[in-house]
């Protein structure tokens, strides 16, 4: 896989960490941008618009920098917590990268291509009931109709959904802060910074440490699963011994994040990312001078509909697990049971 230029969005990223040439030309339009969400949300607090409420609570997890800050990963923990707590959890996502253009449960042999990588993922990895759709308040009442055992609903990057009402916000951030503090398309934030929340979650990677008044998130990866079938195992760190040749293939919203996970396990590697929500249809692996090449699990849901890849003995997953510092679970659980929906 030859390196490409860099692409729009790309350009765009490096743009947003700072207050450049670029940015600035684009900063009436962050104003006209800002204005027109700031109106959208007056006009449901002012009760004008109205937002629905589910018969449970609900907790929205998101995030106001554009592109990816690690929801995936903390959403299955949440599950995972809840679960711990007694509580029986669903998650409602609008299938980003998916085609589905009605309400539709997710179940473990969907296709990424219709229901979304993010959904697939969650629900290979926990099992949970998990409906997607555009609008989230369908969704979840369709959740709710075919799992009556749901307790707490988790609403998948819905911050900026409105019209669901919601018990509890968690919003996430990475290494990357609020870029230059600008709001699209000068800058990378969808709301200002400032905007409430329930719990702040830092994604700090590898070994980072949080700030007061956020929760820190380490991502461990201590294992590699083959791709191909019967998926074998092996340590991560061990993946380039024997002077194996490793490239790391990541189609994800920050593949640098992973990157650093693989560098945090010791291994040398080239480097390969693609773009967000990468469909594959080329295949990405076909040229690629490699013994081992690394890829998210993410990725790993699309690649195995894809015979060509799927097949490809050098291609390993490396799956990821959320480590949160602190009493979050606990706060969560203790802030649900103060919930009238509860």
């Amino acid at each position: 896989m030859a390196e490409s230029r860099p692409s729009a969005e790309a350009i765009l990223t490096r743009a947003w960490q700072g207050r450049g040439l670029l940015a600035c030309l684009l900063w009436p339009l962050s104003l006209l941008f800002g204005t027109l969400a700031a109106l959208r949300r007056a006009l449901f607090a002012l009760g004008i618009k109205r937002a629905e409420r589910l018969p449970v609570p609900v907790i929205v997890v998101g995030n106001v920098f554009v592109g990816g800050t690690g929801k995936t990963p903390f959403a299955i923990w949440l599950i995972e917590a809840l679960r711990a707590a007694g509580r029986n959890p669903g998650v409602i996502s609008r299938g980003y990268g998916g085609g589905a253009e009605q309400v539709q449960e997710v179940m473990a042999d969907a296709a990424a291509a219709e229901v979304g990588d993010e959904p697939l993922l969650m629900v290979q990895r926990t099992a949970v009931p998990l409906v997607v759709g555009r609008r989230r308040v369908q969704a979840g009442r369709a959740l709710l109709a075919r799992h009556p055992e749901v307790d707490v609903i988790i609403s998948d990057d819905g911050l900026q959904h409105y019209a669901l009402a919601r018990d509890i916000e968690i919003v996430l951030s990475d290494a990357r802060g609020v870029g230059n503090g600008w709001l699209l398309p000068a800058g990378p934030l969808r709301e200002p910074a400032s905007r409430r929340r329930d719990f702040s979650v830092l994604n700090v990677g590898v070994q980072g440490v949080a700030p007061a008044g956020l929760y820190a998130m380490r991502l461990q990866a201590d294992q590699a699963v083959q791709l191909a079938p019967p998926g074998a195992h092996r340590p991560l760190a061990r993946m380039g011994e024997g002077g194996l040749r490793l490239a790391a293939v990541a189609g994800i919203g920050n593949p640098e994040r992973f990157f650093a996970t693989l560098q945090g396990a010791g291994l040398s590697f080239a480097r390969h990312p693609l773009p967000d929500h990468f469909d594959f249809a080329s295949n990405p692996f076909a040229g690629l001078a490699a013994d081992v090449i690394l890829i998210t699990e993410k990725d790993a849901v699309k690649c195995r509909a894809i015979e060509a890849i799927r097949n490809d003995p050098r291609i390993w997953v490396v799956p990821v697990s959320a480590r949160i510092d602190g009493a979050l679970a606990e706060h969560i659980v203790e802030k649900l049971r103060e919930c009238p929906t509860a």
